[in-house]
């Protein structure tokens, strides 16, 4: 029972860390810069690929709803927003980083290999769906090269740099989440 709670808090945690990450921005053209992707991120790396990528899923879930925890706001409608494709980008991104960081013990090096494979991810359905609604929905005659560039080539410095701080953050926490995680099976 306490680790089915610990679980639910760490999943909570990481929703509410992921829409604090959405306030913290830098507007750009397309898709504002935010710590989103350092705190989906770590989600993946501390409590593995399910309950990563269930954290970044509830978060997106109460953006829908109506609270407003995106970056602009919240709702239904948000899914015809040129960002939303990072959200859902989100939700996979932490799924595959948990799931490289998940094989064998952490390191630093398994932690960025899997932190730069979940941007990777999340800039592919990112920047594909931006392009898409851009394009057949919002009617802009906006090109591949400039929703790449605005969507990815921008972001990567800071992005390099927040995977590289949750890798670190990952090594050292991880052991003693998934010790904690692990106490219930024990």
């Amino acid at each position: 029972m306490k680790s089915r709670t610990y679980k639910l808090i760490l999943c909570a945690l990481f929703a509410a860390l992921t829409a604090i990450g959405a306030f913290i921005k830098i507007p750009f053209p397309l898709v504002p810069l935010t710590l989103q992707v350092m705190f989906t991120t770590l989600a993946g790396l501390l409590i593995g690929p399910k309950l990563g990528s269930i954290s970044v899923a509830v978060y997106v879930f109460l953006g829908l709803i109506g609270i407003p925890v995106f970056t602009g706001g919240g709702g239904p409608s948000y899914v015809l927003q040129t960002s939303f494709g990072y959200l859902i980008g989100f939700i996979i991104g932490a799924f595959i980083t948990g799931l490289i960081a998940s094989k064998g013990e952490p390191s630093f090096k398994r932690n960025l290999i899997a932190s730069f494979t979940g941007l990777l991810v999340i800039y592919v359905i990112g920047c594909a769906y931006c392009f898409l609604i851009s394009r057949l929905y919002l009617k802009n005659d906006v090109g591949i090269w400039a929703v790449v560039l605005h969507g990815a080539i921008m972001c990567l410095p800071g992005d390099i740099i927040k995977c590289i701080l949750a890798s670190f953050i990952g090594k050292r926490l991880a052991p003693m989440v998934r010790r904690k995680l692990n106490h219930g099976k024990a």
